[in-house]
């Protein structure tokens, strides 16, 4: 059993805690993501590691109550205990592995979106150990929904803007990324985590602008084992799953259109059928729903 520490409301309907998992926390690095079970019959839930302490053994998550299994999550309290906390699991952040000198040469520009604000924190926060300070740029539909506000903005250039324009600057993440460029920035990195529509359309707006972008595939998986092969993708001219070969891709190789259009599929017993049969060998199916 894992004893969560911590527990609030960020926003509504997105939570945060902070879970005793020492032997997590001692081996984790930014990017990788978590399974949780709430109970020992329950569904497995994958997330991304928000952040984590060596020193005292835990490790911060961040959940939307969107389905029944990450609602009961959300109703759990401080001092309740979790079933499962299995990981880490995918590949670190690109950047943990490069040449610190060789980073502090470049300009990074992080873009997160709704809960993806979640998974960009422990990538600033580990820049900013090395000595590097990133832009960021958080984007919600509403003052209300912006969560993490003060973590970010204390280990990165935060700008936070709203679709309704009703706190920090206004419009789409996108508008306030042109707008930096725009005001004089220059990018030579990004990194986007968000819905897919979000990434799909940074993406479109940093191939313009030259910026090499990473994205994470986090929002799509499933299973979280490479088993069940809802996390299929196509990168560039490859299959690949974002839980075992990511979460993170080339942003600009990612057929995003293909990503949307099959998860919504996914979600019918005839769209599975369909994918079944289309995509052959590379389908996987072993989540028992195909």
């Amino acid at each position: 059993m894992f004893k969560i520490l911590e527990a609030k409301e960020l926003a509504a309907n997105i939570f945060q805690m902070v879970v005793e998992a020492p032997r997590v926390a001692g081996t984790c690095l930014p990017g990788q993501f978590l399974i949780i079970r709430v109970h020992s019959d329950g569904e497995r839930i994958p997330l991304t590691i928000c952040d984590y302490d060596r020193e005292k053994g835990t490790v911060e998550i961040v959940v939307q109550a969107v389905g029944a299994e990450t609602y009961k999550l959300s109703k759990l309290k401080a001092g309740d205990s979790l079933a499962d906390v299995v990981g880490p699991l995918g590949n670190p952040s690109d950047l943990v592995h490069e040449d610190i000198e060789e980073l502090k040469k470049k300009h990074i520009v992080f873009i997160a979106g709704g809960v993806g604000t979640a998974p960009v924190y422990p990538q600033c926060k580990w820049l900013k150990e090395h000595g590097i300070t990133a832009d960021c740029i958080v984007g919600a539909k509403n003052r209300d929904l912006v969560i993490l506000e003060d973590k970010l903005g204390a280990v990165s250039n935060l700008y936070v803007t709203t679709d309704d324009g009703s706190y920090g600057r206004s419009g789409m993440v996108t508008k306030c990324l042109q707008d930096l460029v725009d005001e004089g920035h220059h990018y030579d990195h990004c990194v986007a985590i968000g819905p897919m529509i979000m990434m799909k359309f940074v993406c479109k707006l940093t191939k313009e602008l030259n910026i090499p972008t990473v994205i994470s595939m986090n929002p799509i998986m499933v299973d979280g084992t490479g088993m069940c092969g809802a996390c299929r993708l196509t990168v560039g001219d490859e299959v690949k799953f974002a839980c075992v070969d990511g979460p993170e891709f080339d942003g600009h190789k990612v057929d995003f259109d293909q990503a949307m259009n099959r998860t919504r599929l996914y979600k019918t017993e005839e769209g599975r059928l369909y994918l079944e049969a289309k995509e052959g060998d590379t389908h996987h199916g072993g989540c028992g729903n195909c």
